[in-house]
């Protein structure tokens, strides 16, 4: 068709997949990929909405598109905020997430002069595993084994994009792995909006496919993607058994979101402090050095400073490696933007979340501290951001900066870590 496609993501690893699979059908259907939007014809940005600042941030990018160039929305934004896209923004087409091949025949019209929204399958949509995509990184397959999910958190927007939980079957994981293996990929992210929830729909759970998926032969790593404490009570032993896989990367990303009970039940959160310890506890137990991330929102509605010291304190109790600070922001159709008692003022939270995100600057700089003069294998899975580096994860996922001048991408590497950083460790190769 000759026709030249751009397509920007934002947001989380389920989307990177989703625009994986859009791309990947565009170019099954003759379209031309460019990494320009100055280069393209058809601009596609696949959005996200599940916080106000990155919502800010797309709808500032849309306003500031090239004139000439045909525009079309997909992913999370046109169905969780659709009218202030109609008010603040030109479009030729709007599309809900997961599209799939949809896109080629919403691309179609549009080049065709059509004003296209098509959101009536968001919900309920799940794309063909076996779809073509065209790989952000060769050495990454992202695989998304569900969409929507069990909770009903009150901030959270994305139930509205996402829908209800769909799970794909482990006979198409398992294909779709085998597929990505034999192209090259060494590492997949098993990712979703809580891989808990995988195969509660189907009579299966994430046990069994982290099993079946161990059992394939080659050699490759998998990273599980964010899982609430909720989920991993009742499968927490399964859970750290099938972690020891050398397989598995020691990676456990576990969302508390705040340290204080009341306002767990207000986020309607279901499970409490000690339970979230409790897992992160017995998951050190067996494997001490497993990297432990957490999210946490300053801010919520109610949200106190006894609230909020008790949130500082969980962080100093549990010392997880990563922790993703929130500043709260009342989404769209949630139950948390009624919430309109007891609000926090605004530079308050600023104030929260910097303090909060200090906190966890400190603990880091602490944790990777440990890993100074280790030696070990280092999957290199990036290109580094300055000239001549790479970037790799060890077996606890830990982010490795190597110098060279040869091409590591792909390769797995002895290393020495010669110097610690916050976010990163820096190594030489032995």
């Amino acid at each position: 068709m000759g026709m030249r496609v751009f397509v920007k993501s934002y947001g989380c690893s389920a989307n990177l997949a989703d625009s994986e699979v859009l791309l990947g059908c565009l170019l099954k259907a003759g379209y031309e990929q460019v990494t320009s939007i100055l280069e393209a014809d058809i601009v596609i940005v696949n959005s996200c909405a599940v916080k106000g600042p990155t919502e800010n941030r797309i709808i500032f990018a849309l306003k500031n598109l090239p004139k000439n160039k045909k525009v079309i929305v997909a992913g999370c934004l046109p169905v969780i905020n659709f009218e202030r896209l109609l008010r603040e923004v030109r479009y030729d087409g709007l599309i809900g997430p997961a599209a799939g091949k949809t896109i080629v025949s919403v691309v179609q019209r549009v080049i065709k002069g059509e004003n296209v929204i098509e959101l009536g399958n968001a919900l309920d949509s799940k794309p063909d595993l076996s779809l073509p995509s065209k790989k952000l990184n060769p050495v990454i397959s992202i695989i998304p084994v569900n969409y929507g999910c069990l909770g009903s958190c009150t901030y959270c927007c994305v139930v509205f994009a996402r829908g209800n939980l769909r799970s794909y079957s482990i006979t198409d994981i398992v294909h779709r792995v085998k597929k990505d293996l034999r192209a090259g990929a060494k590492e997949f992210w098993i990712t979703s909006q809580d891989v808990g929830c995988y195969g509660k729909d189907i009579g299966t759970n994430i046990i069994e496919l982290l099993y079946s998926l161990c059992n394939i032969k080659g050699t490759f790593y998998l990273r599980l993607g964010m899982i609430n404490p909720n989920m991993v009570q009742p499968i927490l032993e399964d859970l750290i058994t099938v972690f020891h896989n050398p397989k598995i990367f020691k990676f456990l990303h576990l969302p508390v979101q705040s340290g204080d009970a009341i306002i767990l039940e207000k986020m309607q959160r279901f499970y409490s402090i000690e339970q979230f310890k409790d897992i992160i506890t017995k998951f050190r137990a067996t494997i001490p050095d497993i990297t432990i991330a957490t999210d946490v929102i300053c801010g919520f509605p109610g949200e106190n400073l006894n609230a909020f010291s008790n949130t500082l304190q969980l962080i100093k109790d549990v010392n997880p490696d990563i922790v993703n600070v929130s500043k709260f922001f009342a989404r769209p159709k949630t139950m948390a933007a009624k919430m309109k008692d007891n609000l926090v003022d605004l530079r308050e939270i600023k104030r929260r979340t910097t303090e909060t995100a200090n906190l966890a600057r400190k603990i880091s700089i602490t944790k990777n501290k440990h890993w100074g003069g280790w030696i070990g294998d280092v999957l290199i899975d990036e290109i580094g951001k300055k000239p001549s580096s790479w970037m790799g994860r060890n077996f606890v996922y830990k982010p490795v900066v190597i110098k060279s001048s040869d091409n590591l991408l792909g390769k797995t590497m002895k290393t020495k870590i010669i110097t610690t950083f916050p976010t990163y460790l820096l190594a030489k190769i032995c």
